[in-house]
């Protein structure tokens, strides 16, 4: 890998370049159209590990159902996971109710402007932080975000892994003194919905990331910091970052049992502190490679093999997992007992409910295939 020239970029240049380009180009999105700490956390949270186009209707939900940090912290937690439904990683959600409670406790339901303060809410750490912090108040908090960390280390040609503590420490300092040189240089005409220049600067190291300077070709013609930037004059723009493989992935295979006894299903909760802990499932158990899944759950479940009947098999994947859902379908007798702790609820019910995601997809089948024959 080339290392970086000798000559860095200077801060002010970079930020009297991207300032003018973010008031230009930024994407109209709902969340900067507030100053609202609380709607800007929301969306931060939202957006970790999820796509803008995703979270849109997601936040636009969420604020309408909890408008407040009091009317999170008050709200049940069964409300709070079916909104969240379909976003995954629920601890986002759990943390978001935790520190509204915080905030109404000792914050008096006004969220806190100190950075410390901001950083001790349950679910933030320093990226958030500063991201709320400088977009809601201006606050001259550096940010790093996957994004940002992709334009730093193509923009100063910055080697090494970026998770690795040295590497950190340098992009972070760099973030830091972009920031608060937005802080002290006179800004360009910025949207009067914009907080002020440490607000737009992060953005805009966010949105270049975005928009411009992508994982795979980088649209360089179209970058404000083209003609100041390391990697470009190296043509070695898509060699940073370099970030370490990717585990292989692990498949793995599971029947799922949808149940039917009385024109109601069995679903049962999923264990609290577990992955997706406290949604809600059909019955599943574990395959070997080798295992029929018919055989499987009629030992499992006592029930004929030819009484089942096949749905569409759901895949999905959780982190290094590749997982198959193999779905089958059983009437049941009224005596029959649900296994695995599970409940009985109509189709209706489980709208509901907040089911995992790739269970919702299950659930999502079933009105349109008739229902298997009564036991």
């Amino acid at each position: 890998m080339p290392s970086a020239a000798s000559k860095s970029p200077p801060a002010r240049s970079l930020v009297a370049a991207l300032l003018p380009w973010f008031a230009a180009k930024h994407r109209d999105l709902p969340w900067r159209r507030t100053r609202d700490p609380y709607a800007i956390w929301v969306s931060e949270i939202m957006l970790q590990q999820t796509q803008v186009k995703t979270v849109i209707p997601y936040w636009e939900r969420w604020l309408g159902a909890f408008p407040d940090v009091t009317a999170l912290a008050q709200a049940p937690e069964a409300k709070v996971l079916k909104l969240w439904e379909g976003l995954g990683y629920y601890s986002r959600a759990r943390n978001l109710q935790k520190a509204a409670r915080q905030v109404v406790e000792l914050h008096g339901s006004r969220f806190p402007e100190n950075f410390a303060d901001i950083l001790a809410l349950p679910g933030i750490g320093r990226y958030t932080a500063g991201a709320i912090a400088s977009i809601a108040f201006n606050q001259p908090a550096p940010i790093l975000d996957g994004n940002v960390i992709r334009v730093l280390t193509r923009l100063f040609a910055l080697g090494g892994d970026p998770k690795e503590k040295a590497l950190q420490h340098r992009l972070w300092t760099l973030a830091e003194e972009l920031v608060n040189t937005a802080a002290r240089i006179p800004p360009p005409p910025l949207p009067a919905h914009f907080a002020g220049p440490c607000s737009a600067l992060n953005q805009s190291l966010m949105e270049l990331g975005a928009l411009v300077c992508t994982p795979r070709r980088p649209a360089c013609s179209a970058c404000p910091l083209a003609n100041r930037c390391l990697a470009k004059r190296q043509g070695t723009a898509e060699q940073f970052p370099e970030t370490k493989a990717r585990p292989e992935t692990v498949a793995r295979r599971f029947v799922v049992a949808v149940l039917e006894r009385d024109s109601r299903l069995c679903v049962r909760r999923r264990p609290e502190g577990g992955v997706n802990g406290g949604l809600w499932e059909f019955p599943n158990l574990e395959l070997a490679p080798a295992d029929d899944p018919s055989s499987t759950a009629s030992r499992w479940l006592g029930i004929p093999p030819d009484r089942f009947v096949a749905l569409r098999p759901v895949s999905h994947a959780i982190t290094k997992f590749r997982i198959r859902l193999e779905v089958l379908r059983a009437a049941v007798p009224r005596r029959f007992t649900a296994p695995d702790g599970g409940e009985w609820h109509s189709l209706e019910g489980l709208d509901r409910l907040a089911l995992t995601a790739a269970h919702r997809r299950i659930a999502g089948q079933l009105a349109s295939n008739p229902p298997p024959p009564a036991a």
